[in-house]
């Protein structure tokens, strides 16, 4: 088995163990601020009504949803490998009233089942850094967006300044593992998120990666000190041309 089969795999048995209490250990992750940091990134994005995406590692589908009322009629697809992570968003879905509107199928981030230039919007929301190759996620996102169209990453990052950095890296990798034993009964799964955020790209880093490849306007901007991070890119309208901006 290949490093990525391997890593994979183990990703999979991760996100199906956790999908109980994924969204109350996104609470504990995120000091609660996921939700800010995805309305600020829903109104960067601007959809308009009948705009239509794919939301990848869609998880329990907070975002997929939120995608979906804000387009009001355009077609939302909500992609993951987990089909436990999928139930639990199937449910939001089905409350919510929108199982019309919204298309939830299994399936790899890495090799999307769509023709190229399908949707408005490709989004992935705190998955890139678990994805076996993230260079490869970006270009199927890319692939799959319209000319013109927006590739979206709102993803954890690395805090850039201290005494704050040191402490959330002490809650991160120390404090973190122990709130999931405690709360989600998963030890060793909390244990890996962390680490999974060691060789993750910084913001600037990862603001490259989507120029190198070939997404153009590109912005990267983080949130609550640097915990998280909006990115987005435009795929450009013509096969020429680059640009970037990077607070």
């Amino acid at each position: 088995m290949s490093s990525t089969q391997s890593k994979e795999k183990f990703v999979h048995e991760v996100f199906e163990s956790i999908a109980p209490k994924y969204d109350l250990m996104n609470d504990v992750l995120s000091f609660r601020q996921h939700k800010l940091w995805r309305k600020r990134t829903m109104k960067r994005m601007a959809m308009k009504p009948g705009d239509t995406a794919i939301d990848l590692c869609c998880g329990t589908c907070d975002w997929t949803i939120s995608m979906a009322q804000a387009s009001g009629s355009g077609r939302i697809v909500g992609l993951d490998f987990s089909r436990n992570m999928l139930e639990r968003g199937r449910v939001k879905v089905r409350d919510v009233g929108l199982e019309r509107q919204i298309e939830l199928m299994e399936g790899n981030a890495m090799e999307l089942p769509f023709p190229d230039n399908t949707f408005d919007y490709a989004t992935i929301g705190f998955a890139l850094r678990n994805v076996p190759d993230l260079v490869k996620v970006i270009e199927e996102m890319r692939r799959v967006v319209k000319p013109g169209g927006m590739v979206v990453s709102l993803e954890l990052s690395k805090p850039t300044w201290q005494p704050f950095k040191s402490i959330y890296y002490f809650y991160f990798q120390r404090i973190l593992p122990v709130l999931g034993r405690l709360l989600a009964k998963r030890y060793e799964q909390y244990k890996w998120l962390p680490e999974s955020l060691i060789t993750f790209p910084d913001h600037k880093e990862l603001a490259r990666i989507f120029r190198d490849c070939g997404l153009e306007r590109v912005e990267a901007r983080p949130f609550t000190g640097g915990i998280a991070a909006l990115h987005l890119g435009i795929k450009p309208r013509q096969e020429k041309g680059d640009s970037a901006h990077v607070e």
